[in-house]
């Protein structure tokens, strides 16, 4: 009986230790998935859109982010343009369903490539609208002629109004954040705004330090997406986003930064602070980029380093 009872105990140190093994696995394999945006992960779905408001769609589906349409009374505004020329098709044919009307601006949320190498395959003259940091980001990336091409040819700021008969659409910039570059698209009568790579939602937001973005700007940019009057909120990875979304968003990163802020103060390297959050010097999958995870971002601010 005693033998009995010492074996089913070894079995159960042996299932427990099996879990704790299984559970810090996973754990390992979260935290590296975060740090890879979603387009990289998973084969994509057909092209298809979600009516958001009357006059708005989300586009879903197809190569890289999400984009969203915007169907005006007498002409169409793109945002975003997709990761590959087929996908940029596919997103026209499913906006022709809906209008004939002519496109009359794509406008670009931000620079990385899974919002903007669909752009060869919109017709040729359609006018980009994008903030001049994400101009300047482009000219860098796009050698082909055909992708000089697809430069914006309208740049801004601080802020720029499109008008689409007797309704406005605001492109607004805050500072520096997911890169140095990202536009806000509000249309303030559908109370909604497009976020691109600000919002995550369901894992670590991403932060661009090879183009010049901040974790401590992405607070304060979200705070200020938190100032303007809107309900619904789009983003390049998740579903369609409430206010609450992105409260959690600034109060998670801010935990982040209070968490890597006492780990440096204790003295603690980048790599010992890599092994605390099981961080691996390795990209998802072979071949694909490896981004760097929000807390190395936020250890470099804090130490200065790029």
């Amino acid at each position: 009986m005693k033998k009995y009872v010492c074996l089913n105990g070894l079995v159960l140190f042996f299932a427990v230790l099996c879990l704790i093994s299984i559970t810090s696995a996973q754990s390992t394999q979260s935290r590296q998935t975060q740090s890879q945006p979603p387009q990289y992960q998973q084969q994509p779905a057909p092209v298809s859109l979600e009516k958001i408001s009357a006059n708005i769609y989300q586009v879903k589906g197809g190569s890289g982010a999400n984009a969203a349409v915007y169907i005006g009374e007498k002409e169409i505004l793109l945002i975003d343009a997709k990761m590959s020329e087929d996908s940029a098709k596919q997103m026209l044919e499913q906006v022709r369903k809906l209008s004939s009307n002519p496109i009359a601006f794509v406008v670009l949320t931000h620079s990385d490539g899974d919002h903007v190498n669909g752009l060869p395959g919109f017709p040729a003259g359609t006018k980009i609208v994008a903030h001049e940091e994400t101009r300047r980001y482009m000219t860098e990336a796009f050698k082909e002629e055909r992708q000089k091409a697809s430069l914006p040819q309208i740049t801004f700021s601080d802020r720029i109004q499109l008008y689409f008969g007797e309704h406005v659409v605001e492109l607004l910039y805050f500072g520096p954040a997911h890169t140095s570059g990202d536009a806000v698209v509000y249309f303030p009568e559908e109370k909604v705004a497009l976020l691109g790579d600000l919002l995550f939602v369901g894992r670590d937001p991403l932060v661009h330090r090879h183009k010049n973005g901040s974790s401590f700007g992405l607070v304060k940019v979200l705070r200020a997406v938190l100032g303007l009057d809107a309900q619904v909120f789009l983003s390049g990875h998740a579903e369609k986003g409430t206010r609450s979304d992105i409260e959690a968003e600034i109060k998670f990163v801010e935990q982040e930064q209070a968490k890597i802020k006492a780990l440096v103060g204790e003295g603690k390297t980048l790599d010992e602070i890599k092994a605390i959050y099981k961080i691996e010097d390795r990209p998802l999958q072979q071949g694909r980029p490896r981004f760097m995870s929000l807390p190395e971002v936020i250890y470099l601010e804090l130490t200065e380093r790029k």
